[in-house]
């Protein structure tokens, strides 16, 4: 096992344009092949066999296009199914909270699903890997990720339990919030937790400054004022707003925290992590709901009343989101990951405006529009002006060839032309 300093290290936020918890498996063995066939080719050119490393170089290159091709066929379901189910999780608790109004309990219910994660994980375990291992076996090796006493009472209650909270805080936050304000702004307003990520990376992290991601902070940080001043400063609306900057703040913490203590995990680490997350919830947490209920704070009349189906789909929905989220960089990019959250608020604003009484006024539309602006600026790659640079040079050096062709013709028509009428005024002598 590394020591902790040693893992925390290359833990950039900005490394990716994403501040992704999860890395993918054999992804250091498929740099290791591209190298040595790198290495490969080039033995091949100094011995003389330039047919043969052609031939390779071809197909790496089909190899590669193939990849990226697939990367993005997998990325726009990614996004299709990402913007969907954050939707649809938005949408349905809004619809539940008018028969049982109870954001915590269903809080509590949604995160207890978060036990489906390590045994789904397994079972894909046996389906693809050659070695196939025992589910106790495949825990140990997977607790490793928390040291080498694996999981132990200190550490649960050091490096799982703080996560846990920020978890349901989180989500309590969110769905509080949706009880005040539609859910236009408060999916455009979650966005802004890629600016905070961003901000705390930079000062915990000591990630590298980007001048245009302080942009992107500075422009959500405007929508959000914008958004409260849309509705006239009202309490409601302010409260609500408040209490989702709040939520998209603990997102962030709890993403930035993860980093710098926990480090990147494996799919079955990050599994077995959130599980435990959802287990630790089902057994600890379980006592507030019941206390709510007496106190009549989150009150039904009878459990038969409770709506169940929306219960389950939000709950369902919300795995299924976190699920691509984490588990998504498997087969796609993160950056289109990424942009299945910000499709989301045109979604929910199309469903708000045949669903509900809202107002699209002008401050509004320009604070969501902002808001989502600074949230893509923050998607852009750390040498995103370098490629520019790379890319108008490619540009360039294309169109010289063309000019200097079309210049040498031009100068081959003249001397033509004048060949010719030398040999006219010699014929004509």
């Amino acid at each position: 096992m590394k020591k902790h300093s040693a893992r925390v290290a290359p833990l950039s936020a900005c490394n990716s344009p994403v501040l992704t918890l999860t890395k993918v498996e054999g992804e250091d063995r498929i740099r290791e092949s591209v190298v040595g066939t790198t290495d490969t080719q080039a033995a091949g050119v100094a011995a003389g066999a330039e047919s043969g490393s052609s031939k390779r170089k071809l197909h790496c290159c089909i190899r590669v296009t193939t990849v990226q091709v697939s990367k993005a066929l997998w990325g726009v379901a990614m996004v299709m199914c990402v913007c969907s189910s954050w939707a649809g999780s938005t949408q349905l608790a809004k619809l539940t909270f008018r028969q049982f109004d109870a954001p915590f309990t269903l809080t509590w219910f949604a995160t207890s699903w978060n036990c489906l994660f390590f045994p789904l994980y397994y079972i894909g375990h046996l389906c693809k890997s050659p070695e196939r291992q025992t589910p106790r076996q495949r825990f140990r090796e997977c607790c490793r990720f928390f040291g080498d006493d694996g999981l132990t009472p200190k550490v649960f209650f050091t490096k799982v339990a703080p996560f846990g909270l920020l978890w349901i805080l989180t989500n309590y936050l969110y769905l509080q919030a949706l009880r005040k304000i539609n859910t236009t702004d408060a999916s455009a307003l979650f966005c802004c937790n890629k600016a905070f990520v961003f901000l705390l990376s930079w000062i915990v992290l000591r990630d590298r400054f980007m001048g245009v991601r302080i942009v992107a902070a500075i422009l959500a940080i405007a929508g959000i004022v914008m958004m409260t001043y849309a509705d006239g400063f009202h309490s409601h609306s302010v409260i609500g707003i408040t209490l989702v900057v709040a939520s998209a703040s603990m997102s962030a913490l709890y993403k930035v925290l993860f980093k710098m203590v926990l480090g990147s995990a494996k799919f079955g680490e990050a599994a077995l992590f959130l599980s435990i997350v959802g287990s630790a919830n089902f057994v600890f947490i379980s006592f507030v709901p019941l206390i709510l209920y007496f106190t009549h704070v989150e009150y039904i009349d009878s459990p038969g009343e409770i709506p169940w189906a929306c219960f389950c789909g939000v709950a369902g929905l919300m795995f299924a989101f976190n699920f691509l989220l984490n588990f998504g960089v498997a087969v796609t990019y993160p950056t289109l990951i990424s942009l299945g959250i910000v499709l989301s608020v045109p979604v929910n604003a199309m469903v708000d405006l045949y669903t509900c009484e809202i107002n699209f006024n002008t401050v509004r539309l320009i604070a969501v529009f902002i808001i989502c602006l600074g949230f893509l600026m923050l998607l852009l790659p750390e040498d995103w002006d370098q490629c520019i640079i790379q890319l108008s040079t490619k540009l360039r050096k294309r169109d010289e060839p063309a000019e200097s062709s079309a210049e040498a013709g031009a100068t081959t028509g003249l001397n033509w032309r004048g060949r010719a009428r030398t040999s006219m005024s010699t014929f004509a002598h």
